[in-house]
């Protein structure tokens, strides 16, 4: 059962997050930029690696680095998003994509965790 949320974690992320590059790449300016790369280029990358990580069976070091990496930078552009400094890219409700990658990354890092656990 595990195997299937992590999944459908993954698929739902790099899904919204290809679409985000897409947008990016194509009318320029969507995504917050941290030295000078969009950050939704940033999360995609930081999904794509662990869950080949993942699927591969690779170094946890890789899995946690990725999605810390990408958790930080969703963690940061939430606070910003609701001080007013910065704007998150929104879904068509509205919603903040900061908001959702913030979820992403923090249910990736616990299902790996609990799954470390239950390892042991």
């Amino acid at each position: 059962m595990l195997k299937y949320v992590f999944y459908s974690v993954f698929i739902f992320g790099i899904y919204g997050a290809g679409i985000l590059v897409y947008n990016e790449f194509s009318q320029g300016n969507i995504c917050p930029k941290i030295l000078n790369i969009p950050a939704c280029y940033i999360i995609l990358a930081c999904l794509v690696i662990p869950f080949l990580a993942h699927v591969f069976k690779k170094d946890n070091i890789i899995y946690f680095t990725s999605t810390g990496i990408a958790w930080s930078i969703a963690f940061y552009g939430s606070i910003m998003q609701i001080s007013g400094v910065i704007e998150c890219p929104k879904t068509s409700a509205g919603i903040p994509m900061c908001y959702i990658s913030f979820a992403i990354f923090t249910l990736l890092i616990v299902l790996k965790i609990k799954e470390f656990k239950k390892v042991k």
